[in-house]
């Protein structure tokens, strides 16, 4: 659990620093329709957001929300650069670990 833990939030830090370093890498991953209601601000927002998904995931505090939201985020990102696949293929990797994070970490 702590490798999961630490793979994806790491993942999702390492993102989120690279697009605030090298922004026009990264707003080519948001769909058009998103940019043109939020302009590019919406990168800063998503950033902050993977940053804080990322230091939850370390805090080891209620995991299986935090693994359930990291596995949707993970999703939104594959569906919607689905054309992208050369690329976004090692996200299905961290989507499945985002499950199985969520699967061991579910407490009954």
């Amino acid at each position: 659990v702590l490798s999961l833990r630490i793979g994806i939030g790491f993942t999702f830090i390492y993102a989120a620093i690279s697009s605030f370093l090298n922004p026009t890498s990264w707003v080519g991953f948001f769909p058009p329709f998103l940019i043109s209601m939020f302009s590019q601000n919406i990168l800063t927002v998503f950033s902050v957001y993977e940053i804080a998904l990322g230091l939850w995931l370390f805090s080891n505090n209620r995991i299986y929300y935090a693994a359930i939201l990291s596995a949707l985020t993970t999703a939104g990102i594959i569906i919607f650069n689905f054309g992208a696949m050369d690329i976004v293929f090692r996200d299905i990797a961290i989507f499945f670990s985002c499950i199985a994070l969520a699967v061991l970490t579910k407490t009954n």
